[in-house]
């Protein structure tokens, strides 16, 4: 089996002890964080060869973020090294009805500021067998627009099957140039990802008759939402989370797995989730969806897969997905009660 390649910007993530607000702390907990990484970590810990891309600075603050990818085993050899700094993220939990909130500190990043010249693609792709980005790669400057632009022709002509989670940030860039940027990128994507407001926010396809706040999903709008994804672009399989926000500290988690050629949609089981760390809750759906359909799981398992992972994510303090395969089948299989394992 090849491996499987991730790029995007890896960054420190700050956050307060618990539910404290950043203004009452006197203390912040430091990870390592960032989308695409996140999802090298889930592949990581399910046993597969992930390999992250990246550009971080040739100082300790560069090395501290590439030790903590080896900690997991992921190769990071195609890390390239330079510029001024890594970028910093804020997170403030929230809980009941004050909603989490997440502050960046990332422009000037190593990684906003490289160019596309600093990424061999065809050494990065030896040996590949899934590329995976997000669009958050794109939005942080017109360098990484042409640099994911490069890494997709390169990884079709090379026969890598492509994912993408679009993953609208609009702290990062507009409803307008995201819609602009994806529309040139998307075509070389086999598998997007999107959960209830990306599709909308980006390319204007809306849910129809769905209340997200209120908890209320109409299933088969996504269904024709995840239909015309892949009618636009030519995606083989669309998959949508589904979320249901009761509020900060109480959702309901589900999934579909939308395939072009049957025409055909698959749901998910819906997880009752009391959640303790949502951050990274869909790079943990994707580095599901991507194991399950990588080992040849079939729709139906391949979504219940992709769920049950990040339903488990939510219960996690920081990005990072820390569960193994036999905890997530067990979970898909119907060991939900949270009783002690002796």
């Amino acid at each position: 089996m090849g491996k499987f390649v991730t790029f995007g910007e890896i960054m420190f993530r700050f956050n307060p002890e618990g539910y404290l607000r950043l203004v009452q702390a006197d203390k912040l907990e430091v990870s390592v964080a960032g989308g695409e990484a996140n999802v090298a970590v889930s592949l990581a810990n399910y046993g597969l060869d992930a390999a992250f891309v990246s550009k971080v600075p040739a100082h300790e603050v560069g090395d501290c973020v590439i030790r903590g990818l080896r900690t997991y085993g992921i190769d990071t050899k195609y890390v390239v090294r330079g510029g001024k700094r890594l970028g910093i993220y804020y997170v403030e939990k929230g809980a009941s009805q004050r909603p989490s909130k997440v502050i960046y500190d990332r422009e000037g990043s190593a990684i906003a500021m490289a160019d596309p010249s600093d990424f061999d693609w065809d050494a990065i792709f030896e040996g590949a067998q899934w590329f995976h980005w997000t669009g958050i790669t794109p939005a942080l400057s017109d360098n990484m627009v042409q640099a994911c632009l490069e890494a997709c022709k390169k990884a079709k002509e090379k026969g890598i099957t492509v994912s993408c989670d679009l993953n609208y940030r609009k702290k990062l860039w507009t409803r307008e140039k995201a819609g602009e940027v994806m529309a040139q990128l998307m075509p070389y994507v086999d598998v997007c990802i999107a959960n209830e407001e990306d599709a909308a926010d980006v390319f204007g396809i809306h849910a129809e008759h769905t209340d997200i706040e209120g908890g209320k999903l109409d299933y088969a709008a996504y269904e024709s939402v995840a239909r015309q994804l892949s009618q636009r672009f030519g995606c083989k399989k669309v998959a949508i989370t589904l979320r249901g926000s009761i509020s900060a500290s109480e959702n309901t988690w589900a999934g579909m797995l939308y395939d072009k050629e049957t025409d055909k949609a698959v749901l998910s089981r819906s997880y009752h989730i009391l959640i303790v760390d949502r951050v990274g809750g869909g790079d943990s759906f994707g580095g599901g969806l991507i194991y399950a359909l990588s080992q040849g799981y079939n729709d139906q398992d391949a979504i219940n897969f992709a769920v049950a992972a990040s339903c488990l994510k939510h219960t996690i303090e920081h990005d990072f997905n820390q569960v193994k395969v036999d905890e997530v089948l067990a979970l898909m299989n119907g060991s939900g009660s949270g009783r002690v394992q002796r």
